[in-house]
């Protein structure tokens, strides 16, 4: 199979129509064997039943129906688990990534040796102020902490080897990230692809602005694991043995002005008499064992046997 297209999706039945019959008008414009494969992310509005009439007209549409919403990282996940194409394309359901821009995409990968390919939303039609700013901002930071030169790492369109999805594992929200976690498992030609982005046609975004404190708190867990994920001692034992080392000397400073002042006969300050130095003190405790805290959880959820346990409901064709 050339190409399997996977499309998460959350309650966007009024576009699912007419953005099948324009993959299925490219594909065949272009002569590709293809499968598209619908995740239905606990829609709440009609989205499963026009999925299901469309799989059972045409055996090259499958789905999945998840019993809740787990996110669209879940719906990816169980995608590229059932992908069979050569090359795997992911798109959104709001008819804002163009299927039109799918056989160069092919392109690049197929004839052009590309791992991954990222679409860049160069030209948007969304607010300047509650998604292109922060957008900027988001690809900026993740450009410099992951070293990937791309200038929209959250576009929905991209293209990818089919070993690359099936190399990587995508959970929580780490979506965001895929050309990130696509470098750390060692597929090193990642490219990149102005693609047009259009303005939605039906219905609303379902993102919210935690996305942005989500995205970032993710990109600083990504970055800490695929660093120091298999290696802990390397950052806890030079970050313990500094502390500890700081501490000796000021335990020996202190030690050492109070002998002096034993010595002169005069009184010494107490450091101790001072809240500040407990509120430093208690403020230092608390953040180290948050961050040890946060760190053994993170490891205790990427070891869960149930990280991606994802309950279906129903499936098509697969």
């Amino acid at each position: 199979m050339d190409i399997s297209v996977i499309i998460p999706l959350f309650n966007e039945e009024e576009s699912l129509p007419e953005l099948y019959a324009w993959i299925k008008r490219v594909m065949e414009a272009n002569n590709f064997s293809f499968e598209i494969i619908f995740v239905n992310d606990g829609s709440t509005d009609g989205s499963w039943d026009v999925i299901s009439r469309l799989a059972d007209e045409a055996s090259n549409v499958k789905s999945i129906k998840f019993r809740r919403n787990y996110g669209k990282s879940a719906a990816l996940y169980c995608g590229f688990d059932k992908a069979e194409g050569d090359v795997v394309i992911t798109m959104d359901a709001d008819l804002q990534d163009s299927p039109d821009e799918i056989p160069e995409l092919y392109k690049m990968i197929m004839t052009d040796g590309y791992d991954l390919v990222s679409g860049w939303k160069k030209v948007r039609h969304d607010s300047k102020l509650a998604k292109n700013l922060p957008s900027k901002l988001f690809n900026a930071t993740t450009r410099a902490i992951s070293g990937i030169k791309l200038n929209d790492f959250n576009c929905g369109l991209k293209a990818y080897r089919k070993n690359v999805v099936k190399s990587i594992e995508v959970y929580g929200e780490m979506h965001r990230y895929i050309p990130y976690l696509a470098k750390n498992a060692g597929f090193k030609k990642i490219g990149e692809k102005v693609v047009v982005h259009q303005a939605r046609k039906y219905g609303t975004t379902k993102f919210g602005f935690n996305r942005f404190f989500n995205g970032y708190l993710d990109l600083i867990t990504l970055w800490f694991l695929s660093t120091f994920g298999k290696k802990p001692m390397h950052f806890f034992g030079i970050v313990g043995s500094l502390m500890f080392f700081f501490g000796l000397i000021s335990v020996c400073a202190v030690g050492g002005i109070k002998l002096y002042h034993i010595v002169d006969g005069s009184s010494a300050p107490l450091v101790t008499n001072s809240p500040y130095f407990y509120l430093a003190l208690t403020s230092m405790i608390i953040g180290t064992q948050l961050f040890l805290s946060g760190f053994v959880a993170e490891l205790v959820s990427r070891n869960a046997a149930e990280r991606n346990d994802y309950k279906l409901e129903e499936t098509k064709n697969l």
